[in-house]
């Protein structure tokens, strides 16, 4: 009842202070300092209003994963709220993963390589830039890669690969390569900037495996020239048009310092991505702040559903035992995914039916979770 009270006194205070306007004034320049004010200030009220919108229906129904109309059964930007971390370990994820029916999916691989890394890890690696490579200990992005590596090599297609080699259509053969690996692409650099991507591999093709993905990230560090802006737009984008031409599920998991100049790009092509059967996981590593991607993950109404997870690596490996930081730190990155392939089933994005029989078809035997 406390909370409650709170709550109502708090809206209640804060609706009278978002609609205090100044005295009219004459003055041409003080006139217009008014109405950019008054704009603001309806900004906040709407603001305001779809916060308190979201807690009374996360509070009315604390599953928090309806996202349809019940009268048409199309998403309603109205109804709109963040899933719920509601799993306590990675079995457990890895469990609804299957009662969902997600048995296989795809991975894109997204990593950061603008300056910001050079200074971002003064506090949490060591004074280092969070892309040094040493013998001793991983850096964060060698890290993050090999808990990747070890939680979900069950889970990717790789069988997928053998499945299509009996094919001799030249087409067949131009599907095997985009479906079969680990696509990694780097952004941010001092060619590619905040405006496209560029694939680790030389040749462009998808690594074949995670060993590979390590080599290529170590070949990068050292021809890569660090550069900016940051923008998360170039990969996101990327990536849908991956999930364009497989038609699959896929998990975007982008690695990066999240040092933004400009957010618009990087908010439009997340909102863009929720048409997809696409989900977007960012690990951030280095200082911070991590203000904007917190709001990434838990607004943006726009969206057609919660297709955004932000996970801040260094607060986890702070606050876990050494021995058990992988599986946590794999608990936090994957915890949304199982609703969100729920979620893209009920928009039509995937066919459950579809990714039933194609999983029977590669191996019926297998269990990969």
């Amino acid at each position: 009842m406390t909370l409650w009270l709170f709550v109502i006194g708090l809206s209640v205070f804060y609706f009278l202070y978002v609609t205090h306007t100044r005295k009219d004034n004459k003055s041409p320049q003080k006139q217009k300092s008014v109405e950019k004010y008054v704009t603001t200030i309806d900004g906040q009220r709407r603001r305001l209003s779809s916060i308190f919108r979201s807690f009374v229906l996360s509070v009315a129904d604390p599953a928090n994963n309806n996202y349809l109309d019940a009268t048409c059964e199309k998403p309603n930007p109205f109804l709109f709220r963040s899933f719920v971390d509601r799993f306590q370990s990675f079995e457990d994820v890895s469990h609804a993963m299957k009662e969902a029916g997600l048995f296989q999916c795809r991975l894109i691989l997204g990593i950061d390589f603008t300056a910001s890394n050079e200074w971002q890890g003064r506090v949490t690696n060591k004074g280092n830039s969070l892309h040094y490579i040493s013998r001793n200990r991983q850096n964060p992005y060698q890290h993050i890669i090999s808990v990747l590596q070890h939680t979900l090599k069950d889970i990717l297609e790789t069988d997928y690969e053998n499945h299509m080699q009996s094919n001799h259509n030249d087409h067949d053969k131009s599907i095997k390569k985009i479906r079969s690996g680990i696509p990694v692409y780097g952004f941010g650099d001092s060619v590619t900037k905040d405006e496209t991507t560029f694939s680790l591999q030389s040749d462009g093709h998808p690594c074949q495996n995670f060993e590979e993905v390590q080599e290529c990230y170590r070949e990068s560090t050292g021809q890569r020239s660090l550069g900016g802006p940051t923008s998360y737009a170039p990969i996101i984008h990327r990536a849908i048009e991956l999930v364009e031409q497989t038609d699959q599920f896929h998990i975007l998991v982008i690695i990066a310092d999240g040092q933004f100049v400009n957010e618009g790009p990087t908010v439009k092509a997340i909102v863009d991505a929720s048409f997809y059967p696409l989900s977007i996981i960012v690990v951030g590593v280095g200082d911070g702040p991590w203000e904007l991607l917190r709001q990434f993950d838990d607004w943006l109404p726009q969206r057609q559903f919660d297709n955004f997870q932000f996970v801040e690596y260094a607060a986890i490996l702070k606050d876990t035992n050494p021995k058990t930081a992988d599986p946590i730190l794999a608990l936090h990155m994957f915890m949304e995914v199982p609703d969100q392939y729920e979620i893209v089933q009920q928009l039509g994005y995937i066919s459950k039916q579809k990714e039933t029989s194609k999983v029977a078809e590669l191996d019926k035997n297998d269990s990969v979770l």
